[in-house]
């Protein structure tokens, strides 16, 4: 098992997942998939940021998109139904490719989400296959930055757009452990906004937005801290489900994290050209 999986995987994120919506009032054979929203858009902001990057991007109805580091699928399910698109959603940790598959075919869209357990360093796709590939709290776990970019460059068509929103270092350092990408330094690798838009650019990209949502981020994560605490813990469903049972202080140190300007939050959209 690697270091990735090792974080990541839960032999029974499945199980809870149903217990979850069992204890929701939802049904777990056939649940919608805003029904699976709170556990399964394991970013910040949730769905809301979802649908604001897709905005953001122009992305077309039937638009044919890449989801790299996927995970169990949320985003993906949102794009296939609510935009109609068709998702090839890749990821390394296997437990996300077999738990997003098996909830993708409870919400009856595994017709328009595939999943593929594999590495974004060398995706399984051919030269300008996809029409968008799309980013969302996938990048922090991978050191080549260059070589990540090549990739996803390769694999759009020409006029396609890549669609970030990521977790990027910011000015003060070292960041604060454990945060939900890493649960010490070994597997976590942020680059300054700075480094990343250097580097894209730098391939041929043309940017069409930029945008540091770090501080509406940490209004967000202050509300959700702020309400686990008035509950008096965590709900039924959430993203503590995937993260285990440091959620609570992975969650803390990300507001720390904002609060010190250890990381950023970083939104951009960019042409292919």
């Amino acid at each position: 098992m690697n270091l990735i999986d090792r974080h990541y995987g839960r032999p029974t994120l499945q199980r809870a997942i149903l217990d979850g919506l069992q204890a929701t009032g939802k049904n777990p054979e056939a649940p919608a998939p805003d029904d699976l929203a709170p556990v399964d858009h394991f970013h910040t902001r949730g769905k809301e940021a979802t649908l604001e990057l897709a905005r953001l991007a122009g992305l077309a109805r039937g638009a044919h998109v890449l989801d790299v580091g996927g995970a169990i699928g949320g985003r993906a399910r949102v794009l296939a139904a609510e935009f109609g698109c068709r998702v090839t959603v890749v990821d390394l940790t296997e437990e996300f490719c077999r738990v997003g598959a098996d909830l993708t075919r409870r919400t009856g869209l595994r017709e328009q989400v595939e999943f593929h357990q594999g590495d974004a360093l060398d995706l399984p796709f051919a030269e300008g296959t996809y029409d968008t590939v799309w980013t969302q709290h996938s990048t922090m776990n991978i050191a080549d930055k260059g070589a990540l970019y090549r990739q996803l460059r390769r694999v759009l068509r020409p006029g396609g757009r890549l669609a970030m929103h990521e977790v990027m270092a910011g000015p003060n350092q070292p960041i604060h452990f454990p945060v939900p990408w890493a649960s010490d330094p070994a597997i976590s690798h942020l680059q300054s906004p700075e480094a990343v838009r250097r580097i894209i650019g730098s391939l041929g990209f043309t940017e069409l937005v930029w945008r540091d949502e770090s501080t509406l981020s940490l209004k967000w994560f202050h509300e959700r801290i702020a309400a686990t605490a008035a509950a008096g813990g965590p709900p039924p469903l959430g993203v503590h489900l995937i993260l285990g049972q440091d959620a609570g202080t992975m969650f803390k140190n990300v507001g720390r994290n904002l609060e010190e300007d250890r990381i950023r939050l970083i939104v951009a959209v960019w042409d292919r050209g």
